[in-house]
């Protein structure tokens, strides 16, 4: 895996190519002296489960990972809560209403996203829905429908993060 500086070769404010290392975590212009700090990106992932305790699972609709499958998620807009954007996303892609979004945990992810390397911050949340009857795959999600929990394979999902998290998240849960 590149380092993520290996990205970025001109100064954002200034545009100069003098934009050099400062050390693991920054790069600095060594012409306007800007310095950036390279730190992930903020994504929400939900785990939501229906009466029969069966997860709500998402195929790609869209690469990265297109045809695989996935939960309902994605990344947290400018001045948005992760329990905003969690609710946004679901809404946005399956066209559910979260009640009350829990916390659950965090996990580091790499997300290609049109040949560039993404460092995202995953953060997982239970998402509690009242009805869950009228889902309906939007935006760039396939399909999506309910899975019993002990026929859920990780493997079959497209995103090293979300694969961690189920595990996690059935370990907890079987």
């Amino acid at each position: 895996m590149n380092h993520p500086f290996e990205q970025f070769n001109y100064c954002p404010k200034c545009g100069s190519s003098a934009f050099v290392i400062r050390n693991e975590k920054a790069k600095q212009c060594n012409d306007c002296g800007f310095v950036y700090y390279f730190n992930p990106s903020a994504a929400t992932v939900a785990f939501i489960l229906n009466a029969k305790n069966e997860l709500l699972v998402c195929r790609r609709a869209k690469d990265p990972a297109k045809g695989t499958l996935d939960l309902p998620g994605g990344f947290v807009d400018m001045f948005e809560t992760g329990e905003e954007s969690i609710i946004r996303e679901v809404k946005e892609e399956t066209g559910l209403v979260v009640k009350e979004a829990i916390y659950q945990f965090s996990l580091p992810n790499l997300y290609v996203y049109s040949g560039f390397e993404v460092h995202t911050l995953d953060m997982f949340f239970l998402c509690k829905i009242d009805d869950t009857s009228h889902i309906k795959a939007m935006d760039d999600v396939a399909e999506c429908f309910f899975i019993p929990l002990n026929q859920i394979n990780p493997a079959e999902f497209g995103l090293t993060s979300i694969r961690e998290g189920l595990n996690r998240f059935l370990q907890r849960k079987l």
